[in-house]
């Protein structure tokens, strides 16, 4: 009895380290971690992103590079796009209007990526008219009681912070003037040129709100073109930021592309058929620069030899 005692004692202690052993496996802290405010949104509501990045290092720049948070509809389509700077800490956070192209009811997938390292997590959205569903309401008993109570002494109101007045194409978020975004940022480029506020950042910009987005025909290409653009520049603008020689290679091919897009502010595009013409024709103009120029050349240069 007594061997078969010490048998279920030794047994006993082995289960309860195991379980101690799996329960700190769980908690370990995942590489980038991501929640939401709320489970369900309506019409206007704030969607309030957060998170933690593991790794993080603002003293790395091969571990402080910002985190792509994007927002896929219920059919799939791109939503929207934001990057967002972790603190020393690693924590990031950012706030998104339920409006916009946030406006088909269903549930809505939020995916944030940090270098390799990614995460996803799905709110629901009750559509254009929608109301939050009633909440419980609960009934607690309360005991009022006449208590004599001396007057309580008047408290003196703080005085207002003031907010700075941010400039045209500028929003105020966390009492700093930013870049306003309409559809998505200019991710490769902000890469390259280091700011959203750099002049080559805010010339594509302008050309995309100003311009292209006016018309139903450019509206139409943007929203097929983001769908492409967005399923590779994220990984790009982070290798950007990894490695300087590329990021230096980059602004130098998109120089020329730059350039050919300063023609639209030159010319008067009030019809949809203008947009078209003036579209395809610097389409035609960068596929000429960036490939068959090229081609021109290398074949050239074989014929010579």
């Amino acid at each position: 009895m007594k061997l078969w005692g010490k048998f279920f004692l030794a047994a006993l202690s082995l289960s309860l380290l195991s379980c101690g052993i799996s329960s700190a496996a769980y908690a370990a802290v995942e590489p980038i971690s991501v929640t939401t405010n709320k489970e369900w949104y309506a019409e206007g509501s704030t969607i309030i992103i957060s998170g933690l990045v593991k790794d993080f290092d603002a003293s790395d720049d091969m571990k402080s590079f910002d985190v792509s948070v994007l927002i896929f509809a219920p059919n799939g389509n791109l939503a929207t796009i934001a990057q967002v700077p972790p603190n020393d800490d690693g924590e990031y956070s950012t706030s998104i209007k339920a409006a916009g192209m946030i406006n088909a009811e269903g549930d809505y997938t939020v995916k944030v990526k940090w270098g390799a390292q990614a995460n996803q997590i799905v709110f629901a959205y009750g559509g254009s008219s929608s109301t939050p569903p009633p909440e419980a309401e609960q009934q607690e008993s309360v005991v009022v009681e006449t208590i004599d109570q001396e007057p309580e002494a008047e408290v003196e109101a703080e005085p207002a912070m003031t907010q700075p007045i941010c400039g045209p194409g500028t929003v105020l978020k966390n009492n700093v003037c930013v870049a306003e975004q309409k559809g998505g940022g200019c991710l490769i480029a902000t890469a390259a040129f280091g700011s959203e506020m750099a002049p080559q950042v805010q010339f594509l910009r302008e050309i995309r709100d100003n311009t292209v987005l006016q018309t139903e025909s450019g509206s139409a290409f943007m929203t097929g073109f983001n769908q492409f653009y967005y399923s590779f520049s994220p990984t790009i603008a982070d290798y950007e930021r990894e490695n300087i020689a590329f990021k230096e290679a980059v602004k130098i091919t998109i120089t020329p592309m730059l350039t050919s897009l300063a023609i639209l502010n030159y010319v008067d595009i009030d019809s949809e058929e203008e947009m078209l013409g003036y579209g395809i024709g610097i389409i035609l103009l960068n596929i000429g620069m960036y490939f068959v120029a090229p081609a021109v050349v290398i074949f050239k240069i074989r014929n010579r030899k």
